[in-house]
């Protein structure tokens, strides 16, 4: 199983499990929990969430999920901006660990950039690790530009990843994002690896390239587009994991090496840029 090592040598499975949606309606918490299980029981052991995420329901899914297996998983959530710093970021870590029903976070990110500055999270995330309610603490949604802000910042080369956007036709993280983070040794989390929630979904679907692979190789079209985020070197990616099925099939995608060949008729389709892009958020 293809792993990607964080800069404390800690090592996870290329694909986790994303929980973007869940938690919105009781009814069906049941079954979204019995798919993260499922996953676990696949070898998909990091687990992203947020506190964002239905107003914490997705927290509380992943605690169902679980619940007794709490040493095989790699637990990661995300502060919103506005909490993170000074007491708000304690009062919000604590909630995220009572919905979760844990003692500890494994890795605890910044959502995205707000008006709180970069020191100030910094010195939060120091004081939740000294607390003992995380372990480790990274960003999300953070360009070049703030990466190396944060970089220069005393304490922030801490930071153990950055958590984007990034799929077949959205690769501006490509131009300088991701190689100063390989440089760094600095693992990216691809967010919405199959477009789950860009404008370019049915593009990629339907896509006679991607299809042609799919064909080829005898796969899905899901497989074939999560195998291509993690044909890259230090790159996680955290696709929904909202059933059985789905699960599976990103499993799968682990054990699916593009060739050469296959690569290139997906760059000629979807070709990386060739300058500066803004960083794609959803």
């Amino acid at each position: 199983m293809k792993q990607v090592i964080f800069p404390d040598g800690y090592s996870v499975p290329a694909i986790g499990q994303g929980t973007w949606y869940m938690g919105e309606r009781s009814g069906n918490m049941a079954q979204e929990a019995r798919a993260i299980q499922f996953g676990l029981d696949h070898g998909l052991t990091l687990i992203d969430t947020a506190e964002m995420y239905a107003d914490g329901g997705a927290e509380r899914v992943v605690a169902q999920a679980i619940r007794g297996r709490r040493d095989e998983v790699f637990l990661v959530s995300k502060v919103y901006p506005q909490n993170a710093g000074g007491q708000k970021a304690v009062t919000a870590c604590e909630n995220s660990l009572r919905r979760l029903q844990t003692d500890v976070i494994d890795l605890y990110l910044l959502h995205w950039r707000g008006n709180i500055p970069l020191a100030d999270t910094i010195t939060a995330m120091e004081h939740l690790q000294q607390a003992g309610k995380i372990k480790r603490w990274g960003v999300s949604n953070l360009d070049l530009s703030d990466m190396r802000e944060l970089w220069s910042l005393p304490g922030g080369t801490a930071c153990m990843t950055d958590q984007v956007l990034y799929h077949l036709a959205s690769r501006g993280i490509e131009y300088d994002l991701l190689p100063w983070c390989q440089q760094k040794s600095l693992p990216v989390m691809a967010y919405c690896p199959l477009a789950q929630a860009g404008k370019l979904r049915n593009g990629l679907m339907d896509s006679p390239a991607v299809l042609s692979v799919a064909q080829e190789l005898e796969v899905t079209v899901a497989q074939v587009l999560l195998a291509w985020v993690i044909r890259q070197p230090g790159v996680i990616a955290i696709p929904k994991a909202g059933s059985e099925a789905h699960v599976q099939e990103n499993a799968g995608a682990l054990g699916i090496e593009l060739s050469p060949r296959q690569l290139q008729a997906l760059d000629e389709a979807f070709p990386a840029p060739k300058r500066k892009t803004h960083l794609d958020i959803v």
